[in-house]
């Protein structure tokens, strides 16, 4: 109950209420303090930024495109543009915080997207996920923002197990970035890179070798261009040899050792080896310094090119380098230089057991002399011809047994070789000297009595035709009419034949008598003067004492 009196209103009662106008402050607080942690996380968070160049942006997506290393993202492209001078595309690209040592010199990137060659195919998995930017981290430490990017991906990534040598080959060949590289067959390494050397007369290429293989890579390794088919003719037939369908096609490169002993010694890295054209010139002994020497010839060299072989008995030791053509004001004829270059140290132990002669004897012992010894002893050049499908010559070092008389120069450069005539071209002399004499027989007379000989003989034919073979016919007829009567009197129900058969019978009983008699005579010799005598009576036989008589009752 209350104080207050019936019929009165209650006195309102005021009281102070505390205001929480403040709060609604609070959510923009929290949102910026919520946002600026995120940006300073991201500030924290941030890697490097860097600028890569690449000839186009195929493939490539701002806000899109990642960049990876072994598939895993370390960074993504923010922006693309293209360059002041329009020529390339600049890609930017955020790191994260963790791959800020790809921001260093030394690293590449390049752009993996699916490749089809005929070295293979790669980048078939970004099919389905789209280009990215692949990275290789090299070994530097100094910081870098603008990268270069590969256009090619590279063959061989930092720290992959290996060593790389340096081949020097005369051309690029049918290689290229990619090709295998092969020993035994089996591919162990592939072709880095290639460039042209400075002075252009060379192409100088990188390969690598994956370990443990470049283990059988020594000082005395040659290596080869194995591309394509090497198809080759000799005494033993038909030879076919390649490594594989993809160095065919996207040509290689073969390494092995040379036969006999040699130093096992493994190369460095890094090492330096020449490329061969084929397996038999890598193979061949060392060819040492070359040697120019020029020959002059007096005959027509039709067939020979330049490349040609030059032989020494048979030993490739050289290669025809030119063929001109000169004038003789004195006879007045057109002879032929040909240029070569030859390798002495291809001849091996000859080449070392000369030069020891020539020192023994206390000669020069430089080239030169040497050569005007043998010259001495009938040493000339000849063309020869090397294939007789074809027509080609190569020049040929022989001794001859009677060599025309030449003048040799020692001192001459370059040095000259004196020539002599080729065996073929003494052929055609003397083929020629046998179509001058087969010019000189008759053969219009001989034809014309071989013409009426021929009229003779069909003269004759015709009368052998006319009347000694229907005669002979005639004959034919006749005996065959005898020996069908013959063989009528012969047959065996024939008279001729049964009497004949009891003749055989009574001559066999004559035998039969005779021997008889003959049997008697042998053992009985006086019949021949007494005659027979009358057969003895026949005697019975003795009876046995022991036996009783049964006879008797």
């Amino acid at each position: 109950m209350t104080d207050e009196q019936p019929g009165t209103l209650p006195r309102p009662v005021m009281r102070k209420q505390r205001s929480h106008s403040w709060l609604i402050w609070l959510v923009p607080v929290l949102a910026a303090i919520v946002g600026l942690s995120l940006v300073v996380n991201a500030w924290l968070q941030a890697g490097p930024q860097i600028t890569i160049s690449f000839q186009s942006a195929q493939g490539l997506a701002e806000g899109k495109t990642p960049v990876k290393y072994k598939d895993v993202v370390i960074g993504k492209v923010e922006k693309i543009r293209l360059s002041d001078d329009r020529s390339h595309v600049l890609v930017k690209v955020a790191l994260d915080k963790s791959a800020r040592s790809f921001a260093t010199a030394g690293t590449r990137y390049w752009v993996v997207r699916p490749r089809i060659g005929l070295g293979g195919v790669s980048g078939v998995d970004t099919l389905f996920s789209g280009a990215y930017i692949g990275a290789d981290i090299g070994n530097s430490r100094t910081p870098q923002q603008k990268f270069k990017g590969l256009e090619i991906p590279p063959a061989v990534t930092h720290g992959e197990p290996g060593k790389s040598f340096v081949l020097h080959a005369d051309d690029l060949g049918s290689l290229d970035i990619g090709s295998p590289v092969y020993f035994r067959r089996i591919q162990v390494g592939r072709v880095v890179s290639y460039q042209l050397d400075k002075d252009g007369n060379g192409v100088t290429f990188a390969v690598f070798i994956d370990s443990p293989n470049d283990r059988y890579v020594n000082d005395s390794t040659r290596f080869w261009n194995a591309s394509g088919v090497d198809v080759s003719l000799g005494a033993d037939g038909l030879k076919l040899n390649t490594q594989s369908m993809a160095a065919v096609l996207a040509g290689g490169v073969a390494f092995q050792d040379p036969g006999g002993p040699h130093d096992n010694t493994p190369a460095a890295d890094g090492a330096s080896f020449q490329l061969f054209a084929d397996q038999a010139a890598a193979m061949a002994p060392p060819s040492g310094p070359p040697t120019y020497i020029r020959m002059r010839f007096n005959q027509s060299l039709r067939g020979l090119a330049v490349g040609a072989p030059v032989e020494f008995l048979g030993i490739n030791f050289g290669k025809v380098v030119s063929v001109r053509m000169d004038y003789d004001p004195r006879t007045q004829h057109f002879p032929i230089i040909v240029g070569a270059l030859i390798y002495p140290e291809r001849l091996g132990q000859a080449h070392a057991k000369l030069l020891a002669q020539a020192k023994l004897r206390g000669d020069n012992a430089d080239l030169s002399h040497m050569v005007g010894t043998l010259i001495a002893h009938g040493l000339r050049a000849q063309a020869r011809t090397g294939n007789l499908l074809t027509g080609q010559l190569y020049i040929a070092l022989d001794f001859l047994p009677h060599p025309p008389k030449a003048s040799y120069n020692p001192d001459a450069r370059p040095l000259e070789i004196p020539t002599a005539p080729g065996s073929f071209d003494k052929l055609q002399e003397q083929m020629a000297d046998i179509v001058g004499k087969l010019d000189k027989v008759p053969f219009d007379s001989i034809g014309k009595h071989l013409d009426d000989t021929l009229a003779g003989l069909d003269v004759t034919l015709k009368q052998v035709n006319g009347k000694t073979l229907p005669a002979l016919d005639d004959t034919l007829h006749d005996a065959r009419k005898t020996l069908g009567t013959a063989n009528d009197t012969l047959s065996a129900d024939s008279p001729l034949q049964q009497n004949l058969g009891n003749s055989m019978q009574e001559l066999q009983r004559t035998m039969r008598s005779l021997r008889v008699l003959t049997d008697y005579l042998d053992v009985h010799p006086e019949a021949l003067l007494r005659g027979r005598q009358a057969d003895p009576a026949p005697v019975a036989p003795k009876r046995h004492a022991t036996q009783p008589d049964r006879s008797q009752p």
